[in-house]
């Protein structure tokens, strides 16, 4: 039975892999031990109450749809919770605990869980799936941070939900890279309107899905039922526009739905990992109506965005971790939000897991396997190249001749930290900056003394960069 009970572990674990990102997966799947497995009930083992209310509250809907395919439609979970009884000299209780999830008959998405999702063409009208507008109800613009990164984005996309259709921003097209929030904030578009405007069908759905939703259509001959269905919608958000590419008679049947749409004044939004200049496979009538309206980017979260991202990753959690630590991981994730959401996880996990409070050494531990680099000591060469990202300058120009105002203020920060910061001598130091002497070391750290009082602004840089450096050398 045991054995049994492994194989269908292993088997939801892989519908999981499927669901999931893989450090989720790492994180949050990998410590389920199975304990059981009778008639429709599964009994997975857990190390503690948080991990169970964790689970429960974000991937419940991928646990379902793990062992319903599994185990089929009538199938249970339950879970065993190890509970710590506070004596180091007794075994850990193990508490059983039903699926807190099941009475709701509801997934991720607002589905029943029945179905994971019907195809326009198989259905007879809008009524049939108004409620299934494949929306992260989580997805707001109250859980949107948003800074100089986003502003215009975010700005563009309330301006949409207020008024759809209506406004000059139809199209609406958000670009960015990966992990940016793109996702969120067209869907934070679509929640805003369907909660304002009852009557209105939203409807997200990603180009792949479009895409194999019009491959089912052409096997069964129903692509009049398929575009006839898509021409109803009132707002449609379709995300990563890029997958189309190549694509000519999903191209085709898009452009159609797209014009169609757009001359009954209902609203279009769709996002790329690119401007509609730089699309490349899509045909040049679809670029061309990409830029009717307007295009807005989303770069990479500054630090202050970052800091603010997990402020409210805290008071949504209720977690509470301390100003250093939230300093240290806005400093060391600067790639993008999905990545620094994924390493906050994975830290809240380490301390539930290990039962120790969130602090300064559990983060570096934690992120060290995450975060490339993330021990590196804080030598001469760390330094270089954090002034010259900073300053945006060339870390071989620190070790030139150039004599340009912006890489002599560069160099001379550098310098100045490479004092601070390590045991090298004067003449190390000059060494390590194209061959200088000693006498151009001391002149650079006087000449950063001097600008830092009498200039506020370089001032504020020399500090924000002293933080950076100060937590990879604590």
């Amino acid at each position: 039975m045991h054995t049994d009970c492994e194989t269908v572990w292993e088997d939801c674990l892989r519908v999981i892999k499927d669901n999931v990102a893989e450090q989720s997966f790492n994180t949050w799947f990998k410590p389920i031990s199975p304990l059981k497995c009778s008639d429709d009930v599964l009994t997975i083992q857990v190390p503690s109450q948080f991990f169970y209310e964790w689970l429960e509250e974000h991937y419940v809907h991928v646990l379902k749809k793990a062992i319903t395919s599994v185990m089929g439609p009538n199938a249970r979970l339950e879970y065993s919770v190890i509970v710590d009884r506070g004596n180091s000299k007794s075994s850990p209780l193990s508490v059983n605990l039903p699926n807190r999830n099941t009475s709701k008959n509801t997934n991720f998405n607002g589905h029943s869980p029945k179905e994971d999702y019907v195809s326009p063409f198989q259905l007879k009208s809008v009524d049939s799936l108004y409620q299934q507008s494949q929306l992260n109800p989580n997805n707001t613009f109250d859980s949107y941070i948003e800074g100089d990164c986003n502003r215009l984005a975010r700005s563009a996309g309330f301006a949409v939900a207020q008024k759809p259709g209506v406004t000059s921003f139809n199209p609406l097209m958000l670009y960015g890279g990966v992990g940016l929030g793109k996702t969120h904030l067209v869907q934070a578009i679509g929640n805003e309107i369907k909660n304002n405007r009852m009557n209105s069908f939203v409807l997200y759905v990603s180009s792949e899905k479009f895409t194999n939703q019009f491959i089912d259509a052409l096997k069964n001959n129903k692509i009049q039922e398929f575009q006839n269905y898509y021409m109803q919608v009132d707002i449609l958000i379709i995300d990563d526009v890029q997958f189309l590419a190549g694509k000519e008679r999903t191209q085709e049947i898009f452009f159609h739905i797209f014009n169609h749409l757009h001359q009954a004044g209902k609203q279009i939004v769709m996002t790329s990992d690119c401007p509609p200049r730089d699309l490349k496979g899509l045909q040049e009538r679809l670029l061309s109506r990409f830029k009717w309206g307007l295009t807005a980017d989303l770069q990479q979260p500054d630090y202050e965005t970052r800091v603010a991202i997990i402020q409210r990753k805290m008071q949504s959690d209720g977690i509470y971790i301390p100003d250093n630590v939230v300093e240290y991981l806005a400093y060391s994730v600067d790639t993008n939000i999905r990545e620094l959401e994924g390493v906050l996880i994975s830290l809240i996990a380490h301390a539930s897991l290990n039962r120790v409070d969130i602090d300064l050494e559990l983060a570096k531990q934690t992120l060290k396997n995450i975060v490339h680099d993330i021990e590196t000591e804080v030598g001469i060469d760390y330094i270089q190249k954090t002034v010259s990202e900073y300053f945006k300058v060339d870390v071989d120009s620190l070790k030139d001749k150039i004599r340009k105002k912006e890489i002599v203020i560069a160099r001379q920060v550098a310098m100045y930290f490479s004092k601070e910061y390590t045991n090298h001598s004067l003449k190390s130091i000059g060494y390590h900056f194209g061959g200088r002497d000693h006498s151009t070391v001391i002149h650079a750290v006087q000449s950063v003394n001097d600008m830092m009082d009498t200039n506020a602004t370089f001032k504020s840089q020399v500090e924000e960069l002293r933080k950076k450096l100060k937590m990879r050398s604590v």
